[in-house]
């Protein structure tokens, strides 16, 4: 087992994401492995923290890749959020993504939280997706 499927797997979903139209259509262009410097819009997708775990097996080594998703909205209520967390997991839905290093062998939706964050004028939908590298 190896962290070196960590960065190729996180460039891979990102690019994912960015070229998905639906998700783009409900975002635009904000979504980010970073968030930018200044003010962010109302709306957006962040790429967070993960945990990995070895998962070796008989045939070579691997990782189980816990990823943390957010969608950050300005609006009132839940509902522009919600959607937008949809689309990200619809986005994800299909594993073959390709990576410079190391074979995706499953990505699946795990859980999700929906909470009011900060003064409560902020809505977040943090999810978790699981991915299955294999380094062989």
């Amino acid at each position: 087992m190896s962290y070196g499927s960590a960065a190729p797997l996180q460039a891979a979903i990102y690019q994912r994401l960015v070229g998905d139209p639906t998700l783009g259509a409900i975002v635009g262009s904000a979504i980010y492995d970073a968030l930018p410097a200044g003010n962010l819009p109302s709306l957006y997708v962040s790429l967070g923290g993960e945990e990995v775990k070895a998962r070796d097996e008989f045939t070579g080594g691997g990782a189980v890749h816990l990823l943390k998703l957010s969608v950050v909205s300005a609006a009132s209520g839940f509902a522009s959020a919600k959607e937008a967390a949809s689309a990200v997991c619809d986005a994800l839905d299909d594993p073959a993504l390709s990576l410079t290093r190391g074979r995706l062998v499953s990505l699946r939706f795990v859980r999700a939280k929906a909470a009011m964050v900060g003064n409560g004028q902020t809505r977040r939908i943090d999810m978790t997706f699981r991915a299955r590298v294999d380094e062989t």
